[in-house]
């Protein structure tokens, strides 16, 4: 067996395994202990993350996750997984350890050259235009940690210049618009509310609210779920062709888009209580491409909020 593909199958071996020793090792591969020690050297020159242990009982392991076994990707799948992660970049924050251009280094220099020339040439033709984030968020793994394993965290929290405590319980996180978002369960209001991770300023585990059951809530169902209790208004929104366009690039839960042949539009759906001055501010942005229909209430509170931009020009 060449010594490539011994490195090759031994990096699978080592990922399947809790623990193993050098004369493992050196058994299921028919070389000797200096061999294997030589080549787990290598191993760990390549950023495999082994630790030994001394002792009788003791041997080697891979540190903390494993490691992933190598995988074979046509050029087309190699491609669509360089710029999916390069991507990334818009996003200074990420709810893991590992900074995309890391990522992004590893995958690109372990492409063969006819790829990776490929690839450069597509740099300054293709492009993926999202909003970039503005601030960096450290809070984001432990928020996701958090909606794993359904634990309940106390926040500071900071809106309209003032911070308070709260306690919530995490269904997710999610990126839009360049910004983070956390769905959660709000102990405080006893109710679902969605926190913008960049306002959120500290975190800390809660010990004394007990987590309650979202074991069954998602971030694509939780609308549908935790809606049932809130009372909600029907949306109606005219939509010009532009605002059509305009529309394209956002989805919001439980509202859908029709749209007709000359290419105007109408949005219909369900928005609660506590979504009515979010929309407002949203629709503004529209200006004459969207009229609102219904419900009154996010028709009155768009006139005040006009009215408000108007007072500060006279």
């Amino acid at each position: 067996m060449s010594k490539a593909k011994r490195l090759n199958e031994m990096i699978m071996m080592v990922n399947r395994k809790k623990r193993f020793t050098v004369r493992e090792l050196a058994q299921e591969f028919g070389v000797s202990k200096r061999t294997i020690l030589r080549d787990l050297q290598e191993l760990s020159e390549m950023g495999v993350p082994l630790y030994s242990e001394a002792g009788p009982h003791g041997g080697y392991q891979v540190l903390n996750e494993r490691i992933l076994p190598p995988i074979a990707f046509s050029e087309d799948e190699a491609i669509s997984i360089f710029f999916a992660i390069h991507a990334l970049r818009h996003y200074i924050s990420l709810p893991f350890d590992t900074e995309y251009e890391s990522i992004k280094k590893k995958f690109y220099l372990n492409l063969s050259g006819d790829i990776r020339d490929a690839i450069d040439k597509m740099k300054d033709r293709v492009d993926f235009v999202s909003v970039y984030q503005q601030e960096k968020i450290p809070f984001l793994k432990r928020l996701l940690e958090a909606s794993i394993e359904q634990a309940v965290l106390i926040i500071k929290y900071e809106k309209n210049g003032e911070i308070t405590n709260r306690s919530i319980q995490p269904i997710g996180i999610y990126a839009n618009g360049g910004k983070w978002y956390c769905p959660s369960y709000s102990f405080f209001s006893k109710d679902y509310r969605v926190f913008r991770c960049d306002r959120i300023k500290s975190v800390e585990g809660d010990e004394n609210n007990h987590p309650i059951d979202l074991s069954n809530i998602y971030l694509k169902n939780r609308f549908s779920l935790i809606n049932t209790k809130e009372y909600t208004y029907q949306l109606n929104v005219e939509l010009t062709n532009k605002g059509v366009e305009m529309y394209k690039s956002e989805k919001w839960a439980n509202i859908e888009l029709s749209k007709r042949e000359d290419g105007t539009g109408i949005l219909k759906g369900n928005i609660s209580k506590s979504d009515i001055y979010f929309f407002c501010n949203y629709f503004i942005t529209f200006g004459e491409e969207a009229f609102i229909k219904s419900p009154s209430e996010l028709i009155e509170c768009t006139k005040e909020k006009l009215i408000q931009i108007l007072n500060q020009y006279n």
